[in-house]
């Protein structure tokens, strides 16, 4: 991976909760219209505390996704821009797993 770290691009929508030799704990929010910048995580559970619709783009690849709250994802390694399209704030916990 060649993108920055999220608490780096952008650290008033992510926050680093608790973190140890094995996982990182990171929480995210933001509001409708809001994107972030590109960055990476490595392999990852994630724990939507909200419903919301985003558009993530992942290299070439555009999806947009809708998720409700109490939802939880896998998510591998991946350098990605997330953008809320909906109209409701995203709020997700994520579980980054360390190797």
């Amino acid at each position: 991976m060649s993108a920055p770290d999220p608490i780096r691009t952008d650290p008033d929508k992510y926050k680093v909760i608790f973190e140890n030799d094995r996982v990182r704990v990171l929480e995210y929010r933001d509001k409708p219209g809001e994107k972030t910048e590109a960055h990476e995580h490595p392999n990852s559970v994630l724990l939507m505390l909200s419903d919301f619709q985003r558009r993530l783009t992942v290299g070439n690849d555009v999806r947009e996704v809708t998720v409700k709250a109490g939802q939880a994802l896998w998510s591998p390694a991946q350098v990605h821009v997330g953008e809320n399209i909906g109209t409701t704030d995203s709020h997700v916990v994520y579980v980054e797993l360390k190797d």
